[in-house]
């Protein structure tokens, strides 16, 4: 009996050891892909799963619990240890949009407990409490309106800002938090090249998905269907690019995800780009080397969207 509870303060400690924090892959992950919702170790394998549908966005909160998309217009918060949904909000059935199509392809948990979403449909930015009270709304520009493309990522910056990927109309655009005005656009281009139709490598567009303001600041875009990542000035001028055949053996196709690491690396998300290519990749821009790739295609398909990085030490920008 004495030599246990010698033991025990030990084994206690093993068991409630935090995860060691990494800034440089391999990564312990989350993400959704052949109607699964997974976490994965930093061996790639699963440790934990429920099914799930299609996403494009997702969080994990400071408690643990995964905030994701649930059919086309539906947030939800799950807790992993118990599988269960915890909280949702309904955008098709809430805040005047009844009746309407309403897809949401973004959203955010704010620090103040709140949650932005971005209604594709509506046309808007909304916040909402955690009861569904409407606290905010904003109109976005929209130059081709779609229930479906609208937008596809949407971040509240540091400064109250909200910047904006416009899938439909291939424009990133920044929008005054208080006033909805646009103070800062960037059409993303096509480099003279005419569109293509698809989803994969062969298809060509600017359906840019996501963006992020840098520390300097400039801003990192994944064109979408553009097989690209691009750093952009204030004033517009492309000082950093990757395209679509520019790392040894992979080939970009729907990029997608961005995360930012305190160690200045980029994690990149590649949908649609078909087997014997990863669904993610560490890129180190000083020298546009591939640092680390997460290749799970036998186990999460071709449609892979989003992912968040989980245990890294600092702030990761996404």
């Amino acid at each position: 009996m004495k030599r246990w509870l010698l033991c025990w303060p030990l084994l206690l400690a093993f068991l409630t050891a935090t995860p060691s924090l990494v800034s440089a892959g391999p990564f312990r992950l989350v993400t959704q892909g052949n109607g699964k919702l997974a976490i994965v170790d930093k061996e790639g394998k699963i440790e934990w799963q429920m099914p799930w549908g299609g996403i494009h966005d997702i969080h994990v909160l400071d408690n643990g619990h995964i905030m994701v998309q649930k059919l086309p217009s539906k947030v939800v918060e799950i807790d992993p240890a118990t599988k269960k949904v915890v909280w949702s909000y309904d955008s098709s059935k809430s805040n005047g949009n009844e009746g309407k199509r309403i897809e949401v392809h973004a959203f955010q948990p704010l620090a103040n407990g709140n949650v932005m979403i971005a209604e594709s449909g509506a046309g808007r930015i909304i916040e909402v409490d955690r009861d569904g009270k409407l606290l905010k709304e904003m109109k976005l520009k929209l130059d081709s309106p779609h229930p479906h493309s609208d937008t596809r990522l949407v971040r509240q910056l540091e400064n109250g800002n909200y910047l904006v990927a416009h899938e439909n109309d291939g424009f990133i655009r920044e929008y005054d938090g208080k006033s909805g005005k646009v103070v800062w656009e960037y059409e993303v281009p096509m480099f003279g090249k005419q569109p293509a139709g698809g989803h994969g490598p062969e298809a060509y567009g600017n359906k840019a998905f996501a963006a992020v303001r840098l520390e300097n600041g400039n801003t990192l875009i994944a064109t979408g269907n553009g097989h690209s990542v691009i750093e952009v000035t204030p004033e517009k001028e492309i000082v950093w690019k990757i395209a679509q055949n520019d790392l040894p053996g992979i080939t970009l196709a729907w990029v997608t995800t961005l995360e930012v690491l305190p160690n200045g690396h980029y994690v990149v998300g590649n949908c649609h780009a078909g087997p014997g290519n990863p669904l993610l990749v560490e890129i180190d821009p000083k020298t546009k080397k591939v640092v680390w790739q997460f290749d799970q295609f036998d186990t999460f398909g071709n449609s892979v969207p989003n992912s968040q990085l989980l245990e890294i030490e600092g702030d990761v920008r996404r």
